[in-house]
């Protein structure tokens, strides 16, 4: 039987996506560790599902101002994938790539956002390349979007999109540790229920 909503998840179908989530920020942590040019760990992440406005206090609360890229998947999974880019973790990217930081979002260049936008693109592709490989899933991706916005606004994105077949997200959050510094990792998930399905069934362990 297939599931109808994400409360239907049992525990072995979400210790499953918890693995995942954690392969996946691995892996999105070597990847950031590849474009810095330094080593770059993760801690062990959180993976959880939540409601969209749990998840909205989660990255800080709904007019918290912050930079988000957005992916939309398609094939044999269909979704958004949200990289949630705080000030903390916007600084360590141009620090490194830009040679400075900046106090906030609206001191931000078309370099520094370019920058970004790689980086949450490469964590984004490589967290859903671990997924698809241990799933053994066809799953293309659109060309990343930039935003600078209230979060509240942001994650307004994908319950417009998969609202009206489920209220919550998948969050994989954890903190990246670069030079003796923790710096928040913030990504959230929604695939809709149809891909819900076929991933569990691809995985083995859908409960029908």
């Amino acid at each position: 039987m297939e599931i109808k909503n994400y409360d239907e998840l049992n525990s072995l179908e979400l210790d499953t996506l918890r693995e995942i989530g954690s392969i996946g920020t691995g892996n999105a942590a070597t990847a950031l560790s590849q474009m810095l040019g330094q080593t770059v760990n993760i801690t062990m992440p959180e993976v959880r599902i939540m409601g969209y406005n749990e998840a909205i206090e989660w990255i800080g609360g709904p007019e918290e101002i912050t930079a988000g890229v957005l992916v939309k998947l398609s094939g044999q999974l269909s979704g958004i994938m949200l990289s949630v880019q705080p000030l903390e973790f916007v600084n360590l990217v141009l620090s490194s790539t830009v040679g400075h930081g900046v106090a906030d979002y609206s001191e931000l260049t078309e370099l520094g956002s370019s920058a970004l936008i790689e980086v949450g693109n490469i964590m984004i592709s490589t967290f859903i390349n671990a997924l698809s490989g241990l799933a053994n899933v066809d799953v293309s991706l659109t060309v990343p979007a930039f935003t600078v916005d209230m979060q509240g606004a942001i994650l307004a994105v994908p319950m417009a999109e998969y609202g009206g077949q489920s209220d919550y997200i998948m969050t994989i959050g954890g903190n990246f540790v670069c030079d003796h510094k923790q710096v928040p990792c913030r990504l959230l998930l929604s695939p809709d229920l149809r891909s819900l399905n076929v991933l569990l069934r691809k995985l083995g362990v859908s409960n029908g």
